[in-house]
């Protein structure tokens, strides 16, 4: 993937990793457009950048992301590098019966939005030079997390996807999967600051120089994920999924 000169378009990039590398991106002399559902975020998040706007998007609507879409490319027809970032995880009790209505809403977030936006855009981006899609996942997408089955099921469905997708669109767009550990975000309660989750700083800081790196590696691991991207293939998935359950609580792992 180019690393400047392109138009890069990055769902939910009003706070935490999208907004960490939209600003990362919009530093290395990319022209960067973030879409969310909070419009007072995004425009914090692009304040003072010259070369940076923000776009309105509920990433859980078909009928938006058809309309965003269609605007998007009017406004911004050298684009041709998209991430699908946005999501949402929730906590849940699978072991009972339940109310249905966060899995329903982080299906649609994590794996139908990224899904139908890639669709709306897909023939726009094979007509550009270096053009790339990026779908981030999640080291839970390879370990699961029991309280948040359905989020961990989610990442599970776009890391198939992206194979699927990087075969489709050989030659034509770049395909990348970003793989984040824990990271300290707001994406959970008390997450910001959780101890033995990764600084948002750091992760960035290591992320960036591997998307330097020639050629772009297909999947952007860095080195603390790696416990989690590799854990079935060592014969350790059990005793990871149980070092998920106790970081999850604030133990580190």
């Amino acid at each position: 993937m180019k690393q400047s000169g392109n138009t890069i378009l990055i769902t939910g990039g009003g706070s935490g990793i999208g907004q960490a590398l939209a600003q990362r991106f919009h530093d290395a002399g990319n022209t960067v457009i973030i879409a969310g559902r909070r419009r007072e975020a995004l425009e914090a998040a692009i304040a003072g950048r010259a070369n940076m706007h923000a776009m309105a998007l509920d990433i859980e609507s078909a009928e938006a992301i058809e309309a965003f879409a269609t605007a998007l490319v009017a406004a911004h027809p050298a684009l041709n590098v998209v991430v699908n970032n946005a999501g949402i995880m929730r906590y849940e009790a699978i072991g009972a019966r339940r109310d249905l209505a966060d899995a329903e809403a982080t299906i649609a977030t994590n794996l139908l939005g990224p899904i139908r936006l890639n669709n709306a855009l897909v023939d726009h981006l094979k007509t550009r030079p270096d053009a790339a899609i990026v779908n981030v996942s999640s080291g839970l997408a390879f370990v699961p997390l029991e309280g948040a089955a359905t989020y961990s099921a989610t990442k599970a469905a776009i890391h198939s996807y992206t194979l699927a997708l990087r075969q489709a669109l050989a030659g034509q767009v770049e395909v990348i999967e970003l793989v984040p550990p824990a990271v300290q975000t707001g994406l959970t309660p008390g997450q910001h600051d959780r101890p033995g989750y990764l600084p948002l700083d750091a992760f960035i800081d290591e992320v960036m120089a591997l998307f330097d790196a020639t050629p772009t590696p297909r999947e952007i691991l860095v080195e603390r994920v790696k416990f989690l991207r590799n854990a079935e293939t060592e014969g350790r998935l059990d005793a990871a999924m149980a070092a998920v359950t106790q970081a999850s609580k604030g133990g580190g792992h």
